[in-house]
């Protein structure tokens, strides 16, 4: 298993990413499992809120390079967390790269502890962050997009709420979630669902207008020789050859 068994507690619903030994990296395999995971949330009339977290020390750390997801498939997996009728609370306590930065700003209320850590890395690979543009930049700042897509620098927590990838960035995690758990189980399913409505109706648009585009986009830079060349690269921990 690369998701952990899902564990309830008064409405809420939390799904950890559980394959620390590989980073908890996109696979195949997790990717389908997070969406059967949330379609079976979207399902359960018990479910008020999801928290989707990880064990290890990384959240995610992108595409996993020997068994990567279809670029439409890790869509689709965006789009239901950002369409799914129930909050998704993010609670991350470890590193955040590349895709993962995708998943995380699908969710609704991400939250960091002192210990994330950021980075776009694609164009150190020969990529671009295509299909996870669709939920990350309706939500961040444009400028900080420009800098951390160009130059792959790592940020902090503090960093990632001040630009708008994350909503809290906070010394105690847990503590910071007590009152955003709190709020969501004294809010109806209704009220929850029709006000998250109004607040991702931008993001989904976009995944509507632009996603068919990306998914062609990313196939086609995955397939690039400089993407060979970064992906070889990274796996050999070597700098790939265009580096000065």
């Amino acid at each position: 298993m690369t998701l952990a068994p899902p564990v309830h507690e008064r409405g809420i619903t939390t799904l950890t990413l559980d394959a620390p030994a590989r980073r908890n990296a996109l696979s195949a395999r997790l990717v389908g499992e997070l969406t059967e995971a949330l379609a079976g949330c979207a399902a359960d009339d018990s479910v008020r809120a999801v928290v989707l977290t990880h064990t290890g020390t990384t959240f995610c750390a992108g595409a996993d390079l020997t068994a990567p997801p279809e670029p439409a498939a890790f869509v689709a997996l965006m789009r239901a967390i950002v369409a799914l009728p129930k909050p998704v609370v993010a609670r991350v306590t470890g590193h955040v790269r590349a895709g993962g930065l995708g998943l995380l700003a699908a969710c609704d209320i991400p939250v960091a502890g002192p210990e994330a850590t950021f980075a776009l890395t694609e164009s150190r690979l020969g990529l671009a962050p295509a299909v996870i543009s669709l939920p990350l930049l309706p939500r961040i700042d444009p400028r900080a997009a420009a800098r951390y897509y160009l130059t792959g620098e790592r940020f902090d927590g503090p960093e990632a709420a001040r630009i708008g990838l994350v909503s809290i960035a906070a010394e105690d995690v847990d503590k910071a979630l007590v009152p955003v758990l709190d709020g969501l189980r004294r809010a109806s399913p209704q009220g929850l669902a029709a006000s998250k409505e109004l607040v991702t109706a931008t993001v989904l648009r976009g995944f509507d207008q632009y996603a068919e585009d990306l998914v062609t986009r990313s196939a086609a830079l995955f397939a690039s020789d400089d993407a060979r060349e970064g992906m070889t690269a990274f796996l050999e921990r070597r700098d790939p050859s265009w580096v000065l």
